[in-house]
């Protein structure tokens, strides 16, 4: 029998005639991403009706943005992805406005952007491709496994337009350039650093470290609307936002995106947080003990590697479960309701539980479907191709 969802309500995903799914996941853009703030919505529903100065109000986020992260300036926009490829843009153009309509044809030398391999990940696209959409080249520096200090020194050249940092658990989690020591160099060199950090809690510290620019999600710890946060040194912001005029076009937002990012920003600097960390603490401890007595299953708190102030359940999963990881994560999607694990790392024999994104009574749901799904009949458990199916649906699409 299925699990009755809490009530919240209308539950529009039904009459769209969507799955109505428990996200243990994360802030995955590709579920949705975060449950939105109630102070966004409030103020998305209220700008929708009007009509407004859309660079004025930029201004007024540009003020919102700035006193929430310590930056000069900042503004919106419709996503991490399209943060980077703007700054990028900038760190190239500068505010010269006849080559901001001709990329991403760079005029001049200075088009060469730096990356660390480690750091060349996928986020559901190449990290990559947002700095070639700008116009820049691409210079990897180091290797997979280690970037040393003289790998970024002897990369940068008069051909240096930027350099870009990605924090995210995607990336390799050893033998890289730390921020500090990557700021330094680059800025004893002139090379302005991008940071990319979706993900992140910290709103000052990548700035502080010396960054030039810090690029946040909207929509994911913040509880946006779908959106980017781009915040940092005066003359670089405003470059990247002239990208407006060009590239920018196809990334632009609207003013309920701008007017609900800067609820949200405002909401953070009061939100209850050690209230939210207790709520998730009580999820896991609520997991762990559903997990405990189950063969072939062991469970263990995990923290967030790139230092985020949160846990998760880690979910190791051996043969005498009667499931491998792969199997386990995708039975537990097409339950009812269906639970959407965080699988990234199923290769490896685990998945993890993700408890921020819970509506109230959820936490309950998923640990009765755990206990259940292990229990119950396990035809197919050890099939690990689910990613290779999804692919060819993807493919498939719309049918």
């Amino acid at each position: 029998m299925a699990d009755p969802l809490p009530p919240r309500g209308r539950d529009i995903r039904r009459e769209l005639g969507l799955r109505p799914i428990i996200n243990v996941s994360g802030t995955m853009t590709a579920l949705g991403a975060s449950i939105m703030v109630p102070e966004a919505i409030a103020a998305m529903a209220a700008i929708a009706p009007e009509f407004v100065e859309i660079d004025h109000l930029q201004r007024q986020a540009s003020q919102v943005v700035a006193r929430l992260t310590g930056a000069e300036a900042g503004f919106i926009t419709a996503s991490c992805a399209s943060g980077i490829a703007m700054a990028v843009a900038g760190a190239i153009t500068g505010d010269d406005l006849l080559a901001v309509e001709r990329l991403p044809d760079a005029p001049g030398p200075r088009r060469e952007v730096l990356i660390q391999v480690g750091h060349m990940v996928s986020y559901g696209a190449p990290v990559d491709q947002s700095i070639r959409l700008a116009g820049g080249q691409v210079v990897p520096v180091g290797t997979v496994s280690v970037a040393l200090r003289y790998h970024l020194e002897n990369a940068i050249s008069e051909r240096t337009a930027a350099a870009v940092f990605v924090v995210s658990h995607h990336t390799v989690q050893y033998g890289m350039i730390g921020l500090p020591e990557f700021c330094a160099v680059c800025r004893a060199r002139g090379v302005p650093v991008i940071v990319d950090a979706a993900s992140e809690y910290d709103l000052t510290g990548f700035l502080a470290a010396g960054a030039d620019v810090a690029i946040y999600s909207g929509h994911k710890f913040l509880g946006g609307p779908t959106s980017g946060v781009v915040a940092g040194r005066k003359a670089l912001v405003r470059a990247a936002f002239l990208q407006n005029r060009g590239i920018g076009r196809g990334m632009k937002v609207g003013k309920e995106s701008i007017a609900g990012v800067m609820a949200a920003l405002n909401a953070w600097a009061v939100r209850d947080h050690a209230g939210l960390r207790a709520r998730e603490q009580a999820a896991l401890d609520l997991w762990a003990a559903a997990l405990s007595p189950l063969p072939g299953i062991a469970a263990e708190i995990a923290p967030d590697p790139t230092g985020n102030p949160l846990d998760r359940l880690r979910v190791r999963v051996a043969p005498e479960s009667g499931f491998s990881a792969a199997g386990l994560a995708a039975a537990l999607a097409a339950g009812d309701p269906p639970v959407i694990v965080r699988d990234h790392e199923a290769e490896r024999g685990h998945f993890y539980l993700d408890p921020c994104n819970l509506h109230d009574g959820e936490a309950e749901i998923v640990a009765r479907r755990l206990a259940e799904t292990i229990r119950g009949s396990n035809e197919g458990r050890f099939d690990a191709g689910d990613r290779h199916r999804g692919l060819a649906r993807l493919l498939q699409w719309p049918d």
